[in-house]
């Protein structure tokens, strides 16, 4: 454990030195820069950018490294020739190694590898634990400090007096990160588990080879970063030790603006009117002779002040729904009443109108029959007369019934009364499509259906005005 502790102190020390690398790297540089992009860079050797991008993964690399670190041999290791008696191992195991590995994405590449363990086994005898191994690497290619995962397999081997020389395969598995010095040198760590047969257990019993490695890694393929091109201030492609008014963006033939009194973004050569801002192609102002926004060459009334979406005044303002020459009152919304409800006026239902809106006294039935009594003939008259008059009136006949008797035939009554009374007017001349009918039945009553006085006012006919 005492390797494991001073391999994982390696790792971050190596972490700390490669900051420490990038910090001397750029040394007009106060702190060291993480993030991603749009901070100024420092000249590192390897072009501009940020730390954490300057040394990004990149397709079609190849990296050679070295290694050191420690396996944790497991005690039920199987790695002795058949025979010899089993024995462990010291329980951490030094290593060094060498990898090559080549990355045509950015993102994922294969290595291969091969590395010595010198051991002890438990009796003190000498032992070397041996690996060659090949994986698939997959990394972040966001950053400059590169995580990584991989998987692989290969083959642990040992070699002893006690145990014989005995190999068996080995799969391997983990992770790590890649720091980056410069675009050549990285410090690298991995953290893996491996996994071999397991003695005196059947095939694919697996027991688990801990491990811990601190390596450096050279990288060959990395693109040269495009040279800084000379700075232009003002970005007018004339460099600052060409420009003439480098602060300000020009034109040949010493980088310095043409002049535009007036603003507008045509130069004053160009311009037919240099003192007042226009559009092109001439950098006049539009015209607006009604001051309503809308330039006269899409106004479609240029005289007169209006509204979107073509200049011209509302058709409607009041509101009410009726435009234009239909409207006698244009500033004064439509009472909708029923009575006069095109004109576009506030208009009011004359008094001899809303004598017959509601409940209508006077006409009277026979017991059980939509047949219209003689007595209820002056009443209808008045009826027929005012909507005579009135030509513009449009009604609702509605007839009602007590709860006396079967429903379904209450209904049909009322229904029949109200047409009887349609069947009235309309033969005292007023136009049958002026008026509609309807049957409540017991459905809408305005008394107490208990007593013999709601039920007579239950049982009756009413008008109401239609809108428009």
């Amino acid at each position: 454990m005492n390797i494991l502790r001073s391999s994982l102190g390696l790792g971050v020390a190596a972490v700390l030195l490669a900051s420490s690398a990038h910090a001397q790297d750029g040394a007009a540089s106060a702190s060291l820069s993480l993030t991603p992009e749009g901070a100024t860079a420092t000249s590192s050797g390897e072009g501009g950018g940020d730390y954490m991008s300057r040394y990004r993964p990149e397709p079609m690399l190849l990296e050679l490294g070295i290694f050191v670190g420690a396996i944790f041999p497991s005690d039920t290791h199987n790695l002795h020739l058949e025979g010899n008696p089993h024995q462990q191992f010291k329980s951490v195991a030094p290593e060094v190694g060498a990898r090559i590995g080549f990355y045509p994405l950015s993102f994922l590449g294969a290595e291969l590898e091969g590395a010595l363990m010198p051991t002890k086994t438990e009796d003190d005898e000498s032992a070397t634990l041996m690996a060659g191994r090949g994986h698939l690497i997959a990394q972040t290619p966001f950053w400059s400090i590169t995580p990584f995962l991989l998987g692989g397999f290969g083959r642990l081997a040992a070699k002893s007096d006690p145990l014989g020389d005995d190999g068996d395969p080995a799969y391997h598995f983990g992770g790590g990160v890649k720091v980056p010095i410069n675009g050549l040198l990285s410090v690298r760590l991995d953290i893996r588990d491996n996994l071999t047969q397991k003695n005196d257990e059947k095939d694919g019993t697996l027991t688990h080879h801990p491990e811990v490695l601190l390596g450096l890694t050279g990288t060959i393929g990395r693109s040269k970063p495009a040279p800084k091109p000379p700075a232009d201030s003002d970005g007018d492609g004339f460099t600052d030790d060409q420009d003439a008014c480098p602060t300000e963006a020009g034109v040949a033939p010493d980088g310095c603006p043409l002049r535009d009194g007036d603003g507008d973004g045509i130069l004053d050569r160009d311009d037919k009117c240099p003192t007042e801002a226009g559009p092109a192609p001439d950098g006049c102002p539009p015209k607006d002779a009604d001051g309503d926004s809308f330039l006269d060459d899409v106004d479609k009334c240029p005289t007169v002040p209006g509204i979107a979406p073509d200049g011209c005044p509302d058709p409607d303002p009041d509101k009410d729904g009726i435009q234009g020459e239909a409207d006698k009152c244009p500033n004064e919304p439509e009472a909708v009443n029923g009575y006069l409800d095109d004109d576009g006026c506030p208009d009011e239902i004359p008094e001899q109108v809303k004598k017959f809106t509601g409940v209508i006294e006077g006409i009277y039935f026979d017991v059980g029959k939509a047949t219209i009594r003689a007595n209820s003939r002056p009443t209808l008259d008045q009826a027929a007369t005012v909507l005579t008059e009135y030509p513009s009136l449009r009604v609702a006949i509605s007839g009602h019934t007590d709860t006396d008797g079967k429903h379904d035939f209450n209904v049909k009554l009322s229904a029949d009364r109200a047409e009887a009374v349609k069947t009235y007017l309309v033969g005292k001349g007023v136009d049958a499509s002026r008026i509609e009918t309807r049957g409540a039945g017991p459905d809408e009553p305005i008394a107490d259906n208990k007593t013999p006085a709601g039920k007579q006012k239950n049982r009756r006919i009413e008008f109401k005005l239609i809108t428009r």
